[in-house]
């Protein structure tokens, strides 16, 4: 059974689960005490032994994780405070009260509203429960406390709190349920009040005592797996066919795209190393490769129709995640624009959207990278080269900015040509692959002999870290700045999420889904460069707070800058 998460320390959580228990009974205890005469000898011996365990493991737990001292001398104090105010027991019902309040702010979930009214339910209502049952041999004084019928009361606000939070919690009734222990004490949280509450009622007419020393087990059960909701994780939600799943294996994140049954991508970040290999249990495992124009590394992967286990094998480690391609067939994404189409789908998954993949940004061109283009043209034609050396691929993307490119050159009578030349202007307009190889070809050509003189210019879709760091600098249209806050907000998302990968134009739309109008300013040209302008060693004194790691997360271009080099295209 999976606990939804590796990190759980188990001689921790049982520590805290019999602090928290002993601290719920002796709290209970001591709230209902003014209703109650004389105490046994058996009861004060009982809640003298609740206060000392409840403050020594207090203690204790302090010394196995962080915990703020202000509450651990707080907790302490009102433990051992309830057992001496017994015999006052107005100011011992206050201290119980209190003590109630620190047990749900240790048994809080979340820091809502209403996941803190549902643990105040509970915890109050299971504590309630534990003192009626510790003073049962107690003689009650006359009061409109009736204890037979608040069982009912209380069983049954075990019950709708429970309910409540199963549904707060995301996992509804899919196998989640049943498969982690975070379902499981979900299910322990409702079904053991329900029992307890269904007992009560054939208990009444028996005596209510009984009612409450035969439920206490049913609830303390409850209460213990309540107080395990906080330290154990929720598990990872389901994979949902179509769409590209965003998981982590062995401490790498790894993302599936696009989730469909047949051909697939799986992409890990560089940070994952070169020795991953990746498959469908049962089938062929593949070592993942760079890809040009690409971040990390890439395999491509076969998925069968429904549920499978993706294998990840780092070094002698493996590790698997589930997948789940359901039965429909994903959209045909060819070979050189899946991993745009991926740099895509994590825009969308790091934006919390679940969609499902339908289409790449290489299958049409869209109106603003169209105009962009003709602005970029213009612009060319302002500075008048001998002609564009024009850089294009079959995608309907490609196929429709090439066209833009040529009829709009025609008009400025600047002719447009493949081959290249001494006062050229390089313009790509091909994918991610092809605009890697074709800007690694003009670095060399411009190394061997003058090439290229007018500039290398790249379609917006290309600005990507591999592409525009693999020549010295480069220009493309851009109709927002890469350094304004939501562009560098991207930029860390992507960087912390994604293993120190930097962003992409793809992902940034997908990002931003509505507010893509917020970034959707006039054109201008930027230059993306390779700069270190104060280089230092690395043990060189410097200014206090300097950055000196050129690798930090916000960067558009790893070790490089992008700045306006053009007012606004008109």
């Amino acid at each position: 059974m999976a606990t939804g998460s590796s990190t759980v320390d188990i001689t921790a959580l049982l520590l805290r689960l019999v602090l928290l228990l002993a601290t719920a009974f002796l709290a209970g205890t001591g709230l209902l005490r003014p209703l109650v005469g004389e105490l046994s000898r058996k009861v004060w011996i009982t809640v003298g032994a609740l206060g000392g365990l409840s403050a020594v493991l207090a203690v204790v737990s302090a010394l196995k994780v962080d915990v703020n001292v202000l509450a651990l001398v707080v907790h302490v104090v009102l433990a051992l405070a309830v057992p001496v105010l017994l015999r006052r027991p107005s100011a011992g019902r206050w201290a119980s009260v209190a003590l109630i309040v620190l047990v749900v702010l240790e048994t809080s979930l979340g820091g809502s509203g209403i996941d803190f009214a549902v643990d105040t339910v509970y915890v109050a209502g299971a504590a309630i429960w534990f003192g009626v049952t510790l003073l049962s041999g107690a003689e009650w004084r006359t009061t409109n406390f009736r204890r037979g019928p608040l069982s009912l009361t209380i069983g049954g606000l075990l019950v709708l709190a429970g309910v409540v939070q199963l549904g707060l919690s995301g996992i509804g009734f899919d196998r989640r349920l049943y498969e982690t222990l975070f379902g499981v004490a979900l299910i322990v949280i409702i079904v053991l009040p329900i029992a307890v509450t269904t007992l009560a009622g054939f208990l009444l007419r028996q005596g209510e005592s009984r009612v409450y020393r035969y439920g206490v087990a049913g609830v303390a059960l409850g209460f213990l797996a309540w107080s395990a909701l906080a330290a154990v994780p929720q598990p990872t939600p389901l994979p949902i066919p179509g769409v590209p799943l965003l998981a982590h294996a062995d401490g790498s994140p790894l993302l599936v795209s696009p989730q469909r049954p047949g051909r697939n991508v799986v992409h890990l970040p560089a940070s994952a190393g070169d020795d991953v290999s990746v498959g469908v249990e049962g089938g062929l495992i593949g070592k993942a490769f760079p890809r040009p124009g690409a971040e990390g590394i890439w395999a491509d992967v076969d998925l069968p129709p429904g549920r499978s286990d993706l294998v990840v094998r780092k070094g002698g480690r493996e590790t698997t995640v589930e997948v789940d391609a359901g039965q429909d067939a994903g959209p045909v994404i060819s070979d050189a624009d899946a991993p745009e189409c991926a740099s895509a789908a994590v825009g969308g998954l790091l934006a919390n959207r679940s969609d499902v993949l339908k289409s790449c940004p290489a299958d049409a061109l869209s109106a603003g990278d169209s105009d962009a283009l003709v602005k970029l043209v213009n612009f060319l034609a302002g500075r008048k080269p001998s002609g564009i050396t024009l850089v294009e691929d079959k995608s309907p993307r490609g196929i429709a900015a090439a066209k833009v490119v040529r009829d709009t050159a025609a008009k400025s009578g600047l002719p447009v040509q493949a081959d290249a030349g001494p006062n050229t202007a390089l313009l790509v307009t091909a994918g991610w692959a092809d605009g890697y190889v074709a800007m690694t070809r003009a670095a060399e050509s411009q190394r061997l002999k003058p090439t290229h003189q007018f500039g290398l210019y790249l379609a917006p879709w290309l600005f990507n870290g591999p592409i525009v760091n693999s020549v010295a600098s480069s220009s493309l249209p851009l109709r927002f700045d890469p350094r304004e806050q939501l562009a560098v907000t991207y930029a860390v998302a992507v960087h912390n999420a994604f293993g120190g990968e930097s962003p992409t134009l793809a992902g940034f739309h997908n990002w931003l889904g509505d507010q893509n109008q917020t970034v959707n300013g006039e054109v201008q040209m930027f230059a993306a460069a390779q700069v270190n302008a104060m280089p230092m060693y690395p043990n060189e004194p410097h200014a206090p707070g300097m950055v000196m790691n050129r690798d930090y997360a916000g960067q558009w271009v790893p070790n490089g800058t992008i700045v306006p080099v053009s007012n606004v295209l008109r």
